[in-house]
């Protein structure tokens, strides 16, 4: 753990500051439309969607507030070995501090645990911190989506093996 930032598990007090999150960072990036995860039902209950088999996510924290998340879940329509990296989003005070790194070591950390041997993302073109984050990260892209998601209209995909 660092001074500027801690990764915990969510807990259900977390999910008012998640959703929040979520509805405030993805229109940033344009991704407010139909086909994006900011519509999904699971986004006003995390902790307990979440909570279900083979699924992790956490919660970034600093000076006692929830300033981004991400986590891990199975694939939906694909592979027993496959998750997906899901709802990594992050305030813009959570950016540059080294939280995104830290945040995907603990997802892929949690995906191995949970018996996971690859792990798929989506997203979409403009967001270029992310994208270079999962290149740095040892994702590599793919041409097609995998699974079936929802997200019909995230337009970046990418792997890696863990």
């Amino acid at each position: 753990m660092n001074d500027t930032f801690h990764i915990r598990p969510i807990e259900p007090c977390d999910n008012t500051a998640m959703a929040a999150i979520i509805r405030s960072v993805m229109p940033e990036f344009g991704a407010d439309g139909p086909g994006f995860a900011i519509h999904d039902a699971e986004v006003d209950t995390m902790y307990e969607a979440y909570a279900q088999p083979r699924s992790s996510y956490f919660v970034v924290e600093r000076d006692g507030m929830v300033i981004g998340g991400g986590g891990v879940a199975p694939l939906e329509n694909a592979e027993a070995d496959v998750c997906e990296l899901r709802k990594m989003y992050f305030l813009p005070q959570a950016r540059g501090i080294g939280a995104g790194s830290a945040m995907m070591q603990r997802c892929l950390d949690a995906a191995r645990t949970l018996g996971f041997a690859r792990c798929y993302l989506e997203t979409l073109t403009g967001m270029d911190a992310a994208q270079a984050l999962y290149k740095r990260s040892g994702f590599t892209a793919l041409c097609a989506p995998m699974g079936g998601t929802g997200h019909f209209s995230c337009d970046r995909f990418f792997i890696r093996d863990l």
